[in-house]
């Protein structure tokens, strides 16, 4: 069990259960949880000592280290990296695990008080690692998130790099020392467009989820996959770990740098992002959008302009009344017309208004 506020403020600490093999519970595991801890508490319910022991375990942060550094293949020697922890769980770690594989590290946002987890910094404050990189001359910036599962990083030019580019590196990388299983990279529906793109042409196969880290693990485990992740930097190496670990994506990229000796800016260009439009529009019902005859005309119509030089993604919010509208392409004002376009007739079949 972790409490954790993730990548979000203090005030969104919550819990995360993981099972004895190392993964993530699944949403009826979760929902059963939630249920029973909702129901009255019966009065003979164990407590204490009847339900198990406690221990501590000051060590394993010790084997954790050692673990991480066996997953690389060169020392990192002579490597300048600028460390953006997040006043979270990163803040010693990192820096311990870099420099015992040689790196120079710059450390900030490295002094968690329970307050200040996230604020201001961290993955997703980005522009933070950005700032960072260029002023202090680092050759990559490492930024966490608040529990470590996610990194974003920037190149020795202070160009940001994300979670596709991230995986497209480090999928080329395993393919082409034939460790790429079935030569596929699991990922979300947002990832750019110019993410599948750059993967076609690297014969990369993709399988795509809905959003979540949780069901890109699960496509992982079905398809016997090695490689998967999201646009925000949260990367799953299941050849290593049964869930995403910045640290480890962290080593993953670093480790790639030094095999190719090549500067993190030029692997990032592996792909070329797409410009990305996404309208938020606030509706009565989240779900009739699915099946209402304008919706789909409107899609289909932006569909058949965009052909195979873009896409259009509408989904509902999963906690919000809200249907999302992302439009990308190569043309910046085309992507903003289109998404308008559709958004226009959601909001006019269904909507109250614009949401942001």
């Amino acid at each position: 069990v972790m409490i954790s506020a993730s990548h979000n403020p203090m005030e969104d600490n919550g819990i995360k259960f993981f099972g004895p093999d190392g993964f993530k519970l699944l949403d009826e595991q979760e929902d059963d949880i939630e249920r029973r801890l909702q129901a009255p508490m019966e009065t003979d319910r164990p407590v204490g000592s009847g339900v198990g022991r406690a221990r501590d375990r000051f060590d394993l942060k010790d084997s954790y280290a050692a673990f991480l550094r066996q997953t690389v293949r060169h020392s990192f020697a002579g490597l300048r990296v600028a460390v953006d922890a997040a006043n979270g769980a990163a803040y010693e770690l990192a820096r311990d695990v870099l420099e015992a594989l040689g790196a120079e590290v710059l450390l900030f946002h490295a002094e968690p008080d329970g307050l200040n987890i996230n604020v201001g910094c961290g993955s997703t404050h980005p522009d933070e690692i950005v700032r960072l990189t260029r002023e202090t001359g680092a050759q990559v910036g490492l930024s966490f998130d608040g529990d470590a599962d996610r990194l974003m990083a920037a190149d020795e030019q202070g160009g940001l790099v994300d979670g596709d580019r991230m995986m497209l590196i480090c999928g080329r990388d395993l393919r082409d020392r034939g460790l790429l299983r079935g030569h596929t990279v699991v990922t979300t529906v947002m990832s750019n467009y110019g993410f599948v793109k750059a993967a076609r042409i690297a014969e990369i196969e993709l399988v795509r989820t809905t959003v979540g880290d949780r069901y890109v693990m699960e496509a992982m485990r079905e398809g016997g996959y090695v490689l998967g992740g999201e646009q925000s930097g949260h990367i799953i190496f299941l050849q290593h770990n049964t869930t995403g670990d910045g640290l480890l994506t962290a080593l993953q990229l670093l480790d790639v740098m030094i095999d190719r000796g090549a500067p993190l800016g030029e692997l990032a260009q592996v792909m070329r992002s797409y410009p990305q439009t996404l309208i938020n529009v606030r509706v009565r019902d989240k779900n009739a959008w699915r099946t209402n005859a304008a919706v789909a005309q409107a899609i289909a119509d932006v569909e058949a302009r965009l052909g195979d030089d873009g896409r259009i993604l509408v989904r509902e919010s999963g906690t919000e009344p809200i249907v999302r509208v992302m439009v990308e392409a190569p043309d910046h004002e085309a992507v903003r017309e289109y998404a308008e376009a559709v958004a226009g007739v959601v909001r006019a079949e269904f909507g109250e208004g614009l949401a942001g």
